[in-house]
């Protein structure tokens, strides 16, 4: 009366080729999503990173520069890792290269 008759479920099927077809298809919005990641945010990003190295171990004395910080000035002396660069006459700091954002054409600063 009150114990109800318990019946035995099939097993489920052995794996097929279609389980594997849906998993694929699944993961697939996933790579999609890195592809577009990749392409629009990562590999301009590196592409940016390789031209300011290039242009910053380009950096030659007397080249016009901006600074991180928005100073122009002239570089005045070069080293492996810091440059020398003259803000006005007879100002010169000392800075870190990668501190430079932007070479200016010849006869910017007067």
């Amino acid at each position: 009366m009150f114990i109800s008759s318990a019946f035995a479920q099939a097993a489920p099927a052995a794996a097929s080729g279609g389980d594997l077809q849906s998993s694929l298809m699944s993961m697939l919005p996933l790579l999609l999503m890195f592809a577009v990641l990749y392409f629009v945010m990562i590999r301009p990003q590196m592409k940016k990173q390789k031209e300011h190295r290039a242009m910053v171990d380009a950096l030659a004395k007397g080249d016009e520069v901006v600074t991180a910080g928005g100073l122009l000035g002239k570089v005045s002396k070069i080293g492996d890792a810091y440059i020398g660069v003259e803000m006005a006459a007879g100002v010169e700091i000392q800075m870190q290269r990668s501190a430079v954002v932007q070479v200016l054409p010849k006869g910017t600063i007067k």
